[in-house]
């Protein structure tokens, strides 16, 4: 039998729900694969299958479980290729939609700043890491980004060059650190670009930007990463369907 290690305050099937999303979290079953059936969870935590499924319909209302007709229910594998596209329009001259080659400038050890630490959750000054990445569209920059990640977790990636690995970092993290990335939320801003950011978007100092902020978190609610997105102001979009 499994033990509840959760707050004894808490509804049982609460409690249930913490322990499930921990053991996603540290990889007890991958994303993509189906978790025990009610009945087996039942027998492993001795709880009613009554507490088991308000469990499992508290964790697929959140997003990080779906049940597959038939089959069972499985760990839902978040998708966010398309995220940056739902806010920059990029194309090519002949107005093609594409997507930005993605090259790699930087990947080192630093102390937390404080902004990246209360991100992250971690005291200021802790060991994080620092990637510097830009997005090339038929070589002309077109979004600088900055992402923090604590390095306790992803130590790995000092030690492997990211630019042979492809494009997208959350494969990355999940291949080489364990780590993965569940959800994230998204904040946008806009602010004029600083000399730094001006230098690596090729544009003049001040020029207005769109800042995407994104704080990714792992199955159990965990900080992972935390990135600033800054983009052309001309490439920016935003829709949004009002009923």
């Amino acid at each position: 039998m499994n033990a509840l290690s959760s707050d004894a305050r808490l509804p049982l099937y609460q409690r249930l729900r913490d322990q499930l999303a921990e053991q996603i979290a540290n990889n007890r079953w991958r994303p993509g694969e189906a978790i025990p059936t009610e009945a087996a969870l039942s027998a492993e935590y001795q709880l009613s299958t009554g507490t088991v499924r308000k469990a499992i319909d508290a964790l697929v209302s959140e997003g990080v479980l779906e049940r597959q007709q038939g089959r069972g229910t499985f760990i839902r594998r978040p998708q966010f290729q398309s995220s940056l596209f739902r806010f920059f329009r990029f194309q090519s001259a002949s107005g093609e939609r594409r997507v930005p080659e993605s090259r790699i400038l930087s990947v080192e050890p630093v102390p937390a700043p404080s902004a990246v630490a209360q991100a992250l959750g971690l005291p200021v000054d802790a060991p994080v890491i620092r990637i510097v990445r830009v997005r090339l569209l038929e070589v002309e920059p077109v979004l600088a980004e900055e992402i923090w990640l604590p390095r306790s977790r992803f130590q790995p990636l000092l030690e492997i060059d990211l630019n042979q690995k492809g494009p997208l970092l959350y494969p990355i993290y999940e291949e080489t650190c364990g780590q993965v990335v569940a959800y994230a939320q998204e904040t946008l801003t806009a602010e004029s670009v600083n000399e730094v950011h001006a230098r690596l978007l090729q544009v003049p100092v001040n020029s207005p930007v769109v800042v995407i902020e994104r704080l990714a978190r792992d199955y159990a609610g965990n900080p992972l990463e935390w990135r600033r997105s800054r983009g052309h102001a001309e490439h920016f979009r935003y829709s949004v369907e009002i009923r």
